[in-house]
């Protein structure tokens, strides 16, 4: 069935790399694939405008059908393919109900990092205030501290209780988004922890972003 699918990819992407685990967690190795580079443009390439008209990546078919937005495609995977690899969806209704609502919160927590990481990218000069980088570092820092507290507060080692679930499926890369930009890993040992620990879960190795490998971005975030 992989050998059907396709994927449009970029490096260190958050909502690509979260498609590349949920596949590595189901055993749907050997799927097409395409690397593309977001600096030359290849996102807005006809390849990808023909699957996303978007112009964003991930760009996801399996067989006939397109799922482009990211848990989309994580949750149509995971339902498609239950049986097969790793269970990612529980079955207490307590952990299924924390799964849910920490993976739909796990968009806020990107929109917030991307507030922050991509704020000279997506507002032209002429629009950019320090009251609005103030702003949106502040709101960050809040959100980087709920989930330090969640995890603080939880009953396992995972986003959703004692199993690996879709709410870590969606959330690590946001969270390793966050270490790779330097945030502290002293002030949030939580979040350094559940970091570290699953740098060495084979479907979290297997995708790990091909850029990162050999490189230390940004300081951006190292005094949030």
């Amino acid at each position: 069935m992989a050998k059907d699918m396709t994927l449009l990819w970029g490096s260190g992407s958050p909502p690509c790399w979260r498609v590349m685990i949920a596949l590595e967690e189901k055993n749907l190795q050997g799927y097409n694939q395409k690397l593309l580079d977001f600096a030359k443009g290849d996102h807005k390439s006809p390849e990808v405008m023909a699957m996303n008209p978007r112009g964003q990546l991930p760009a996801f078919k399996c067989g006939k059908n397109v799922l482009n937005e990211s848990l989309a495609a994580c949750m149509y995977l995971e339902n498609q393919f239950k049986s097969q690899g790793n269970k990612l969806i529980p079955d207490c209704p307590a952990e299924q109900a924390m799964m849910y609502q920490r993976m739909f919160e796990g968009l806020t927590f990107s929109q917030k990092m991307g507030d922050v990481i991509y704020y000279t990218y997506k507002v032209p000069e002429g629009e950019r205030h320090d009251s609005a980088v103030k702003r949106n570092r502040e709101a960050l820092a809040a959100e980087i501290k709920l989930w330090e507290g969640y995890l603080e507060k939880g009953s396992g080692s995972f986003l959703a209780g004692k199993t690996f679930s879709l709410a870590d499926v969606v959330v690590y890369p946001s969270i390793a988004y966050l270490f790779r930009f330097q945030l502290c890993e002293e002030r949030y040992p939580k979040l350094a922890a559940y970091y570290n620990s699953l740098k060495v879960r084979p479907s979290i190795k297997a995708s790990w972003p091909p850029t990162w490998l050999d490189t230390h971005g940004p300081e951006m975030l190292h005094d949030i």
